[in-house]
């Protein structure tokens, strides 16, 4: 009986220390009850709206705009492009009048249309579509056109001879005169620079007495790549006694390839009766027919050139040919007044040989 009653005292001990573990455990750890009541309060609340929906993406319209956008810009490029080779095609390969007699139809065609008070709407609607669309490249052709005119007519200013004649007219009394043309670098003084006095410029030898004995026979001209302002003070010092009737400068000159060429067909003269003297007569001339070649002038002390030319200037003055051209032409690759000496000096012999037949057959 001891023993039962002890071990009822071990188990009733052995429950109570177990259940203060228990308790401790179940108040370290929070219920679950509340939760579930927690969970049950919000459920039963009202949920909130849902959120907009958002914007469309900037991405997206950037994109479609990008896209409208590089069409728009190579659409513009392409016309552009062809525009330009179009009009760069027509301005290389046609002149402005065989465009404007090309296009002439083209230009007329908007103010061909008519179209009747009665006619039907579609044709109406028709004819107004189909004369906007002739319109557009009509005017742009008639744009075209005016422009390229002013623009030649521009350069032509620069390019070509301030005059379609260069020089009046010749008196009657002398329109047998010759017109002898001469360019005035290296062929009557020479130019050259220095550091110590700037431009200097030299008289050729014999060039008083070449100007002064041919202006008896020649109408004389001087020709020059520089301006009057800088050709007539250099002619009022060379030409002291006014031989040289007159003076042309660079306006007077063709500017073609970056040169300047003298085009004598501008001189309102007898292209049969013009000798073109010069060092560079093949070279800047656009009639090189009517060149005389002369050595150039670079300062030599001892140059006789000019003096040399006189013999055969008066030859050709006082027994003037039909066409000095053909004259020039018979001295191509000589050196004219050598060639005019060996060429006096046979004549003579030549009339010795008959004056001395005809005396034998005399006797």
């Amino acid at each position: 009986m001891s023993s039962i009653l002890l071990r009822c005292r071990l188990v009733s001990r052995v429950l109570k220390r177990n259940r203060r573990l228990f308790s401790s455990d179940v108040a370290s750890t929070p219920p679950k009850e509340p939760l579930i009541g927690a969970q049950s309060l919000v459920s039963d609340l009202t949920p909130p709206p849902p959120p907009p929906p958002p914007p469309p993406s900037t991405e997206a319209s950037n994109a479609s705009s990008g896209k409208a956008w590089n069409f728009l810009k190579y659409s513009l490029i392409g016309a552009i492009t062809g525009a330009t080779a179009t009009v760069g095609y027509a301005s290389y390969a046609y002149s402005v009048d065989e465009i404007e007699e090309k296009t002439k139809a083209l230009r007329a065609a908007p103010s061909n249309i008519k179209v009747a008070d009665d006619a039907p709407a579609l044709e109406k609607f028709k004819n107004r579509v189909y004369s906007s669309a002739i319109t557009v490249p009509a005017k742009a052709a008639e744009v075209y056109i005016d422009a390229r005119r002013t623009i030649e007519e521009q350069i032509r200013g620069y390019t070509e001879p301030y005059a379609e004649k260069l020089l009046p007219d010749l008196h009657p009394m002398e329109r047998h005169v010759f017109t002898l043309v001469l360019d005035l670098q290296e062929t009557l003084l020479y130019s050259y620079w220095t550091r110590e006095k700037g431009w200097q410029t030299i008289k050729r030898p014999g060039v008083d007495a070449f100007l002064e004995h041919l202006a008896q026979f020649y109408e004389i001209i001087v020709y020059s790549d520089y301006s009057n302002m800088y050709v007539d003070p250099v002619m009022e010092r060379l030409d002291t006694k006014h031989c040289v009737r007159y003076r042309l400068g660079k306006a007077a000159t063709k500017y073609q390839n970056g040169k300047h060429y003298r085009d004598l067909s501008k001189l309102n003269r007898d292209p049969n009766k013009i000798i073109y003297l010069s060092a560079h007569a093949r070279e800047n001339s656009l009639q090189p027919e009517n060149g005389a070649i002369i050595k150039p002038y670079k300062y030599e002390m001892d140059d006789t050139a000019l003096v040399d030319f006189i013999p055969f200037l008066e030859f050709v003055a006082r027994n003037p040919p039909a066409d000095i051209r053909q004259v020039l032409a018979s001295y191509e690759g000589r050196d004219i007044p050598a060639e005019f000496i060996r060429r006096s000096k046979e004549h003579q012999r030549r009339m010795q040989e008959q004056k001395q037949q005809g005396r034998l057959w005399r006797r």
